[in-house]
């Protein structure tokens, strides 16, 4: 798979890809756009591309044996290890509360 999301993708555009969305819908995307300092189609694209990557990346297959995979569920399903930096972040209030 190449990746597309953190190229330039202006380069050897060959194929078309048209949709039809609603007025609000394409205003969003604008706006969207506009924050990020790209033209709509780049926006599309690259949202579009990174967010098919995560998808793809979230369906991988792990082939484990048997052994392999009753170590894998036992960490699992283990306590999580204690983590005084995590427990501090988590407990400290968000400054927009």
């Amino acid at each position: 798979m190449q990746k597309q999301s953190g190229e330039s993708v202006n380069r050897n555009r060959d194929v078309t890809i048209n949709i039809r969305v609603h007025q609000a819908q394409r205003d969003l995307i604008d706006r969207a756009a506009e924050a990020v300092g790209k033209n709509r189609s780049d926006f599309m694209l690259e949202t579009a591309c990174r967010e098919a990557e995560a998808i793809l990346l979230d369906r991988r297959l792990f082939m484990l044996d048997d052994e392999k995979f009753k170590q894998f569920t036992d960490l699992l399903d283990a306590p999580p290890s204690a983590n005084e930096n995590l427990r501090k972040l988590l407990f400290t209030k968000a400054p927009w509360d």
